[in-house]
């Protein structure tokens, strides 16, 4: 954190939350940490812009669902008149299109509830320092709807991780018997992840789905 310090004495932050025991469970992660003030909290949309009418604090943790408004609704209001506070969403949906969302919404990071003290100091950290911060969660499932996306760009059905393993095994030369001794499946499991291989591919037979999926590029 030596950036942050050197960079500024106090940093100040403002959390909007409706649930108490998160704004205490925030206090009490940074009541040792010297450099950063809570400068206040809100429970709703309306006290939030009620504050931030006349205060400009550093970071803003943000819950994304708020009893009088939606939070990606009140990140693009607060965004609107206040240029300079990062905004941190903070909530436990960890949903991709809520963080995207959030970020086009003028949000600088998004962070789910169930942080640790580390991550949030790191967060506040990045932001700061000009930087988008996602938690490695969220960060996980801006990935995999990336990937979604990119197979659909390029012709490619997304696959589940067990119909990959099974489509695997079945180029393999394995029949449906083996592949549910081998991964511990009844064979009618695997008989339905193979119909489902088999719509996602337009294929007739297992025959023709491992050609398609030879020419997809899916080994």
């Amino acid at each position: 954190m030596k950036n942050l310090f050197n960079a500024k004495l106090m940093i100040t932050l403002y959390i909007i939350d409706d649930h108490p025991l998160v704004a205490g469970g925030i206090y009490m992660m940074l009541k040792d940490v010297n450099y950063i003030h809570i400068c206040g909290t809100a429970r709703n949309g309306k006290e939030a812009m009620e504050f931030l009418e006349t205060n400009e604090p550093d970071i803003i943790l943000l819950d994304i669902s708020l009893p009088d408004t939606d939070g990606l609704r009140l990140c693009e209001q607060i965004r609107q008149k206040n240029k300079q506070s990062k905004i941190l969403g903070l909530t436990s949906a960890n949903d991709a299109s809520i963080i995207t969302q959030m970020l086009h919404r003028g949000a600088n990071g998004y962070l789910l509830k169930n942080m640790e003290r580390d991550e949030l100091l790191e967060a506040i950290d990045r932001v700061l320092n000009g930087k988008i911060f996602l938690s490695k969660s969220a960060n996980e499932k801006v990935l995999e709807q990336y990937a979604s996306v990119n197979s659909v760009l390029e012709d490619k059905p997304a696959l589940t991780r067990r119909e990959k393993e099974i489509l695997d095994l079945l180029n393999e030369g394995l029949k449906g018997p083996a592949i549910a001794e081998k991964l511990f499946l009844s064979p009618y499991t695997v008989e339905t992840h193979r119909k489902n291989l088999m719509q996602k591919l337009n294929a007739s037979s297992t025959q023709q789905l491992l050609k398609t999926a030879r020419e997809k590029g899916l080994f």
